[in-house]
């Protein structure tokens, strides 16, 4: 059996168990084929459209843990188009190439397109993905991204997703510790290109980096699934007659749903509520909301008042279906106190426990009110503007 036969035939089984047969195959390199079907089984769920290609060649595990989802990398090709006015592009440079996944949807959106990568086994890796998706307009070099950087002409479009981990393989956040350095490269990443679009971790302070780089026009929290994924800044570079005028813009994305918003939006107050009882809708902005914290600008467009300034949370007497986040209907409000939590929960035994602006964590409020994890109820303790700890139970309605 050759190492391709195998791989296609074992391509569905237990890697590990696999691990253990190697003697039975001697001509195989199981290495290699190992890593092939493992990459082969994530990508089913990472990015399906490239399982149904026979012939895609898989990096090692630490490569498909980083590399983007077919999903993010489309949302990135649906933004590159909108900043291109939906024309088809000149040419443009992913400097940071990676496995290839983002660059293989960006590349179709442009006549030229190049990929950069140091480490020469990924850049094979490309090569040959590449040829299989059709993508003729490709050039793979391998090289280094500012190396090239220096070198390189004008660009449509550079695209960047800087390494987040240091030389002992910790998670860096903050973008002077990421690879390339940004802060060192914006100037010339500025000059020699239209547009810059740069992936960076969501945990990130966006703050802080819409700071230090000063000509981000756009930012956008990405999330799938209400987790967040990715964080994207647009930079528009000098090749714009007037780039200094273009007032940010915050994208606030989880899967189908899209809020944005200016930053003299985000700084309006909340309008606190007078009351909250028993009927009223509760809304919960999803994680990329919670990230941007764009509070006001969400309370204001909605027309929801907030329970408190710092709980994040809000409420309103008629349903609003468009809140970019999970809505529930409040069916009771107790107090932490034991007798009115006992009248709340006289017939509930296990719930999903969540807490906002409270003193006990969930896990320590669910061990208090003896409930089991669950159910199609869901509890949240939070604290009022005036100070008050509540209990509200409530059933998801969006």
């Amino acid at each position: 059996m050759t190492t391709q036969e195998f791989i296609h035939k074992y391509r569905e089984e237990d890697v590990r168990k696999l691990a253990l047969q190697g003697a039975r195959f001697p001509q195989v390199d199981l290495p290699y084929a190992l890593d092939q079907i493992a990459g082969w089984q994530t990508a089913r769920k990472k990015i399906p459209s490239w399982t149904a290609i026979e012939g895609m060649i898989y990096p090692p595990r630490l490569s498909m843990e980083q590399c983007s989802s077919e999903q993010m990398a489309r949302y990135k090709a649906a933004l590159v188009q909108r900043l291109l006015k939906g024309d088809k592009g000149g040419n443009m440079a992913d400097l940071t190439g990676g496995f290839g996944v983002d660059f293989s949807f960006l590349s179709p959106l442009f006549d030229e397109a190049v990929y950069v990568e140091q480490q020469e086994h990924l850049c094979k890796i490309a090569q040959e993905n590449i040829n299989r998706l059709g993508l003729g307009q490709s050039e793979v070099v391998h090289d280094d991204g500012v190396a090239y950087l220096h070198r390189m002409g004008q660009a449509d479009l550079i695209y960047l997703d800087p390494a987040r981990r240091d030389a002992h393989g910790a998670r860096t956040y903050d973008i002077t510790d990421c690879t390339p350095n940004l802060l060192e490269i914006k100037e010339e990443l500025l000059q020699k290109a239209r547009w810059v679009v740069v992936k960076l971790s969501p945990m990130l302070d966006w703050h802080k980096a819409v700071n230090d780089l000063q000509k981000v026009t756009e930012v956008h929290v990405v999330s799938v699934g209400n987790e967040c994924k990715e964080l994207l800044l647009v930079m528009e570079g000098n090749g714009h007659e007037h780039p200094d005028e273009r007032p940010l813009t915050i994208y606030c994305v989880n899967d189908e749903q899209v809020f944005t918003c200016s930053m003299d939006e985000m700084n309006e107050g909340v309008r606190i509520a007078e009351r909250i009882e028993q009927g009223m809708f509760l809304y919960e902005p999803n994680a990329s909301m919670m990230k941007v914290g764009c509070f006001g600008a969400c309370a204001t467009r909605y027309e929801v008042q907030a329970i408190a300034r710092n709980s994040h949370l809000f409420v309103s007497d008629t349903l609003i279906e468009q809140f970019p986040g999970r809505i529930f209907r409040i069916m009771a409000v107790s107090a932490m106190n034991k007798r009115e939590l006992k009248t709340v929960l006289q017939d509930i035994k296990k719930a999903n426990v969540a807490v906002r602006n409270f003193p006990l964590k969930a896990d320590e409020l669910r061990k208090r009110l003896k409930l089991a994890d669950g159910g199609d109820i869901y509890l949240f303790g939070t604290t009022t503007e005036e100070d008050r700890h509540l209990v509200l139970v409530t059933k998801m309605v969006v």
